[in-house]
């Protein structure tokens, strides 16, 4: 694959490594962001608030990759005892930011011609009639990229920093979906088109978050099943077996954290070039299958929420595009309360520690909505968790959804009897789209999302006076806002009705089935201004 014009590429190729070269954009504890390599994030994590990269799902996969080189670097924990021993002194995280720096360079380079930093040096042969723009690689831009498909955008693109490639790289490993890629497989074979899904799309990842981005990655490290293992730096480095692409790939179970949090679940090649103001900047990109891993909910998916579909089937928590995290955050709660086995085992066995129940840690939930093999959005949410806090977390989190949801049940119902009222002979094909205007739950349900978070941050305030039902006056309080808030909604709504009788005996219909909702005997307790003893 040609790197530059020069005529001496061995010595003039272009370099750049994420160690030493600015890369993660970070937040300081006393203010302000800064871009700092990988060896300065891990230096300074306990000066650090956060990382904050352009999107959830690329924050997610920076930790991941950190992560990795804090296992491969043995600096994690060695059983769950450590684990808290690790929380409880805040452990330094440089021994790992050490190792870095005496890795070889050309495991480290991400255009190395052999080895490039999370590629697959072997698309090179394929590179010059396949590559496309910088697009292809970004995956809120690319959309499907689907071979059979002419997305003249692919071919276009601003080149983008080295660093924001590097951490487009990482992004794709984990969260890229499955479709068929926009590359020939003539070279390589013929499944290099075919792209698995990756090994956290479709699901959601909780991300427990400290006070300090090192107590972030403390709470993520965990008691390796062994050895914490190697990174994978490249495709064509290291001592795993990559799967070819002559024959349909054969799931290969992780050797190690290290392997698991580093895989490369996309094979990508990058050209490098200079931009005008002689910046190093990635052109043009290739992107192909990459691995395809069988991973063992157990040992593979520790911080997984399972949930039951309406068919049954058991399967982590998944991103939805019409039910929003929070009305699902009972199940992060029920997980810790349960001691479901892994991450949420570990946070059940934290001490109670009252001076801490002022500072909760977040459980931080990312998820990747997607239409098949089109990207849409990425969608998160966060909710505070105080040790010993759980049984009352989840009480307070599942009454607040129920609730929510049976106000919205009972904004449709007051839809549907306006539209009846106002258009009494109404085709049945009509009545949806009538029903539409006077629907007040599209407005409803953005606005509850903050309530629902206020609600959970005052239980844990609440455990300070109240310690045997610190969700028992919040939920009051909760479900009068919410109940506010339905109600403005619903008037918002009606005020589409015509001003003639008909609209004016519609709106009083409509707002008297509501509130008849509201009070009805089968509501939730808290509706009726009682506390629900279950």
């Amino acid at each position: 694959m040609p790197r530059t014009n020069s005529p001496d590429p061995v010595e003039r190729r272009l370099r750049w490594d994420p160690r030493r070269e600015p890369c993660i954009p970070a937040v300081k504890t006393g203010g302000g962001t800064v871009l700092l390599s990988l060896r300065e994030i891990l230096h300074q994590a306990d000066s650090l608030t956060t990382i904050d990269c352009s999107t959830p799902g690329e924050t997610v996969a920076v930790v991941e990759f950190l992560m990795a080189i804090c296992f491969a670097s043995r600096t994690c924990p060695s059983t769950a005892d450590e684990w808290r021993e690790w929380l409880r002194d805040g452990r330094s995280l440089r021994p790992a930011a050490a190792w870095l720096a005496d890795q070889p360079d050309e495991h480290w380079d991400l255009f190395h011609p052999e080895t490039p930093l999370g590629q697959n040096s072997l698309l090179a042969a394929s590179f010059d009639e396949s590559g496309t723009g910088t697009a292809q690689l970004v995956i809120e831009r690319a959309g499907d990229y689907n071979q059979f498909f002419d997305h003249h955008h692919l071919e276009d693109g601003e080149p983008l920093s080295a660093a924001d490639a590097f951490r487009a790289i990482l992004t794709q490993h984990v969260y890229g979906t499955y479709g068929r890629a926009r590359i020939s497989g003539k070279h390589l074979g013929p499944t290099v088109t075919n792209l698995a899904t990756g090994r956290l799309q479709g699901r959601i990842r909780i991300v427990p978050l400290g006070r300090t981005f090192g107590e972030t990655l403390r709470l993520n490290l965990y008691p390796a099943d062994g050895d914490p293992g190697r990174l994978n730096t490249s495709w064509t480095s290291g001592s795993i077996t990559r799967r070819n692409f002559k024959e349909k790939a054969r799931p290969r179970s992780p050797e190690s954290p290290a392997d698991l949090h580093s895989a490369l679940g996309r094979s990508v090649l990058l050209r490098p070039t200079r931009d005008a103001a002689g910046a190093i900047v990635v052109d043009r990109v290739l992107v192909g299958a990459g691995e395809v891993l069988d991973l063992t909910p157990e040992l593979h998916l520790q911080d997984a929420v399972f949930s039951r579909t309406t068919a049954g089937e058991v399967k982590p928590l998944w991103p939805s595009p019409t039910r929003a995290l929070w009305q699902e955050a009972h199940a992060l709660y029920s997980a810790v309360r349960d001691a479901q086995p892994g991450l949420y085992a570990r946070l059940r066995s934290l001490p109670y520690e009252r001076e801490r129940l002022g500072r909760p840690y977040q459980l931080w939930a990312v998820g990747l909505i997607s239409n098949k093999t089109l990207p849409v959005s990425w969608t998160d949410g966060y909710f505070p968790y105080a040790p010993a806090m759980e049984a009352h977390l989840y009480r307070a989190s599942r009454r607040g959804s129920r609730i929510a949801e049976y106000l919205a049940w009972s904004l449709k119902r007051a839809a549907v009897l306006a539209s009846e009222k106002l258009h009494p002979a109404m085709r049945p094909a009509d009545e949806a789209r009538q029903m539409s205007r006077f629907d007040a739950r599209w407005m409803f349900w953005p606005a509850a999302a903050k309530p629902f978070e206020h609600l959970l941050d005052t239980v844990i305030d609440e455990a300070f006076d109240n310690p045997d039902d610190p969700a028992a006056v919040p939920l009051l309080d909760y479900t009068r806002t919410l109940t506010d808030l339905a109600r403005t909604n619903l008037v918002h709504r009606l005020d589409t009705l015509p001003p003639n009788q008909r609209g004016f005996q519609a709106r009083a219909d409509a707002l008297r089935r509501f509130e008849d909702d509201v009070r009805h005997p089968k509501a939730p307790a808290e509706l009726r201004g009682e506390t629900a003893h279950d």
